[in-house]
């Protein structure tokens, strides 16, 4: 081995003891950007499009490497809260609120809906619903029903916001579009207790759809009971006349983050279509601060019941510092049924300095992977609009999370390509395959050949699937196949695959199982 070999060896060596694998990538940092929403077209997963406060979208052609971005107008006011969806023939949606012009309406007196049919890069004029006069229209959220191509909506209306009156109300309402969103349905109440105006604990938000398998619609918010669910089995028609309670969510869903402006930890509901193992159970992620107002954490419940009973809160950040852990988003992976989570962290400091972390699970919630994916902490100012949610979208083992930074006065708008890679952290230790299954890769760095060895003690359904370091496929060299019970060795070629210097990643499946083997390519 000559030396400028051998240093390059050392060097990798080096990258792979001590790099946390992240590769951050900024989506943008013009006009103060916050409040991220982002999401992938999952017949084209090359194509992603996102959003921030107030009115800038961004669009990508190559998942997510490089970016466009532009501003949104419409005639009825762009006035941020965006939230990006996609239907099941690629065409986009851009909710946001509303601020007619010239005095044409009430500030954000409507929830508007945007399309674009050519991946994001230009979008309708939009259409509206819940207009109803003075009533202030607020935090909506999406969800689409893959077998029908419905839309639905829900969000929080208030007679007059922030009045301390107490009979002014705030209510969670839902309406659907049938026709892609050219029209919308008059909007129907889905709350039966009502909540202050206050925009604290006692007002009802965070109401985030989702939909079940058969067409169930299921949306869970927080308010003046803590954390509580309804469902409609008629496609929004008719809900349960009383809310079923999920959690108490001790301290409220309004709390104090030190350096952020403000904070809260309302509920992200989402339902299991993948078709596995936990197939039709609805979970709810959400944070608050039950273990004190200086230990913020991020919860799960499931339901396996279609709502009506659920488990006891496990905490998905598996740190014991009791330090922050706040602004949560979860997403499901459809094709496997895997739980995808990122919020902020501050697990490694004394003080304010904030990282960004990926969780993950394999098993419904029952055990959860932490991976910091910053590149590097910020410290934020609370002077400064930090915005209320981060977002994260999933599909077919690609994940790309969003979040806000804010450093030195400057926001920005970040993802990350590599969240499923390496260095993933049970409690306080790494996990690598070689640790769990008898998994094992040699040699390592590969030059011409490597190969995957692992032991089934039982006759298994087992894939193999080999990515590059931003997630895309290489190579499926084994697909679903029927092996007995043994030890097996699998070649893969690397000359044959023309694999270039660097990291890669082979995904072993054994009974929907996954298992990620990093593979050092050094000719």
């Amino acid at each position: 081995m000559n030396c400028k070999r051998n240093l390059l060896l050392i060097s990798i060596i080096g990258f792979l003891g001590s790099h946390v694998f992240a590769q951050n990538v900024m989506v943008g940092d013009d006009h103060e950007p916050n409040e991220p929403s982002i999401m992938m077209d999952p017949n084209n997963p090359n194509i992603l499009v996102a959003a921030t406060n107030l009115n800038l979208y961004y669009y990508s052609s190559d998942m997510g490497h490089t970016w466009t971005s532009n501003k949104l107008s419409s005639p009825y006011g762009v006035w941020g809260d965006p939230v990006i969806d996609v239907d099941e023939e690629g065409n986009f949606y851009f909710f946001h609120l509303s601020n007619p012009p010239d005095g044409e309406g009430n500030f954000i007196d409507r929830i508007v809906c945007q399309k674009s049919n050519d991946a994001g890069k230009s979008w309708s004029a939009g259409t509206f619903t819940g207009l109803n006069g003075t009533k202030v229209q607020d935090k909506q959220w999406s969800v689409i029903d893959r077998n029908n191509n419905n839309i639905y909506l829900t969000w929080t209306q208030f007679d007059k916001y922030m009045s301390t009156d107490p009979g002014c109300q705030s209510v969670i309402l839902f309406s659907k579009s049938t026709d892609g969103g050219d029209t919308w349905s008059e909007p129907n109440k889905v709350s039966v207790i009502a909540g202050d105006c206050r925009d604290d604990d006692n007002t009802v938000e965070g109401a985030v759809p989702a939909v079940g398998p058969s067409g169930e619609i299921y949306v869970t918010w927080a308010g003046p009971n803590g954390l509580v669910f309804n469902r409609s089995l008629d496609q929004g028609e008719t809900w349960l006349s009383q809310e079923i309670l999920i959690d108490k969510m001790p301290g409220g869903w309004n709390y104090k983050i030190p350096g952020i402006y403000r904070a809260n930890g309302m509920p992200i509901t989402k339902c299991d279509l993948s078709g596995g193992a936990n197939h039709g159970t609805i979970y709810v992620n959400w944070s608050d601060q039950r273990n004190g107002w200086s230990d913020t954490d991020i919860w799960l419940t499931k339901s396996t019941d279609g709502g009506i009973t659920w488990t006891d809160a496990v905490r998905v950040n598996n740190d014991d510092t009791k330090r922050h852990q706040f602004f949560t988003w979860m997403d499901i992976d459809q094709t496997n049924g895997n739980l995808a989570f990122v919020f902020y962290d501050r697990r490694n400091y004394e003080g304010n300095y904030t990282d960004v972390y990926f969780a993950y699970s394999d098993d419904g919630g029952a055990t959860f992977l932490n991976k910091k994916i910053s590149d590097s902490p910020f410290l934020p100012v609370k002077s400064i609009f930090f915005g209320d949610y981060t977002n994260i979208v999933a599909h077919n083992n690609i994940i790309r999370p969003i979040w806000t930074r804010l450093h030195e006065g400057q926001l920005s708008i970040w993802t990350e390509l590599t969240p499923l890679e390496t260095n993933l952290v049970v409690g306080n230790d790494a996990l690598t395959s070689t640790q769990t299954n008898q998994i094992k890769q040699y040699p390592n760095p590969a030059a011409q050949m490597s190969y995957v060895s692992f032991k089934l003690h039982t006759t298994s359904n087992v894939s193999l699937s080999l990515f590059d370091q931003e997630g895309r496929m290489i190579s499926a060299i084994m697909n679903n196949e029927k092996m007995e019970y043994g030890k097996y060795i699998i070649p893969i070629n690397v000359s044959e695959l023309k694999l270039t210097d660097g990291i890669y990643f082979a995904k072993l499946l054994i009974n929907d199982t996954p298992k990620t083997i990093k593979i050092v390519v050094l000719k």
